[in-house]
């Protein structure tokens, strides 16, 4: 008993240098990233998330500031059932400069020929789609488009698949974060929900709108999108005890897209 209980110190450092070596030399889990765990939707598992690109994320919100400066930093508060503009900014059609900087989005879809003198031609899409685009998302991860039914479909559609930027998550699930989209449908449309999910197919040819998060500081979020009263908006939503969304008269909130970059 006395041998082995003074051989023991020696014995355990051999031991622990082993455990140390065996640790260092497990290769990494596939798709693991040290990422949260990537849910589901509508029963349906979503894919692992992708390489993080912190800088492309920054990127989009960068942008989203910059487009919101260029138009004078026009704001719209939510809060309970009103709504308020307490800071006007530039419109689209006040002169050539908001004309041309709207054009700008419109190519980003491969519609060159409108501008801001179009105004009944809504644009929210095509400015989120110009924030991707010239933050360098590949088209393959989000798609350009004037509609943004078209790419809510593709992210609830491929949302199973590995390595996908953006995902769908419910309302209730899911506090958003700087880099996130969230979504509403535009009244007259109306968009069929089934504990707080919703389909692919049921989107199809909805009126929507969705803004990009830039800043959450747990009691209100600060949004950034196109084509809101006639400007690049801020808009600032309150937010509930557990930081998750609360429906406004105005923006009928369906889904948040999770920016996983």
């Amino acid at each position: 008993m006395q041998s082995i209980a003074g051989s023991w110190p020696g014995a355990a450092a051999t031991i622990l240098v082993s455990l140390l070596l065996v640790a260092c030399a497990t290769p990494p889990q596939p798709g693991a990233t040290g990422q949260r765990a990537s849910g589901s939707w509508a029963g349906t598992p979503i894919g692992s998330p992708p390489v993080p690109s912190p800088a492309m994320k920054r990127t989009m919100i960068s942008r989203a500031n910059q487009e919101w400066s260029y138009f004078g930093r026009q704001t719209v508060v939510f809060k309970g059932t009103e709504e308020s503009i307490p800071h006007v900014g530039d419109w689209e059609d006040d002169d050539y400069r908001y004309s041309r900087r709207v054009n700008s989005y419109w190519r980003a879809v491969g519609k060159p020929r409108i501008d801001g003198m179009d105004c009944k031609k809504p644009w929210s899409a095509a400015f989120i789609s110009w924030i991707m685009k010239s933050s360098g998302v590949p088209e393959s991860q989000f798609r350009r488009t004037p509609a943004h039914w078209v790419y809510l479909t593709d992210m609830i559609q491929n949302a199973s698949l590995p390595g996908r930027y953006f995902v769908p998550r419910r309302l209730s699930d899911y506090s958003p974060q700087p880099g996130d989209l969230v979504c509403a449908y535009r009244k007259p449309s109306y968009v069929r929900t089934f504990n707080g999910y919703t389909s692919a197919s049921a989107l199809k040819g909805v009126r929507g709108h969705c803004d990009l998060v830039v800043t959450n500081n747990g009691r209100t979020l600060d949004v950034i999108g196109g084509n809101v009263r006639n400007s690049v908006s801020k808009s600032t939503l309150e937010l509930d005890s557990q930081g998750r969304m609360q429906q406004v008269p105005r923006r009928p909130w369906l889904l948040i897209l999770e920016n996983r970059l």
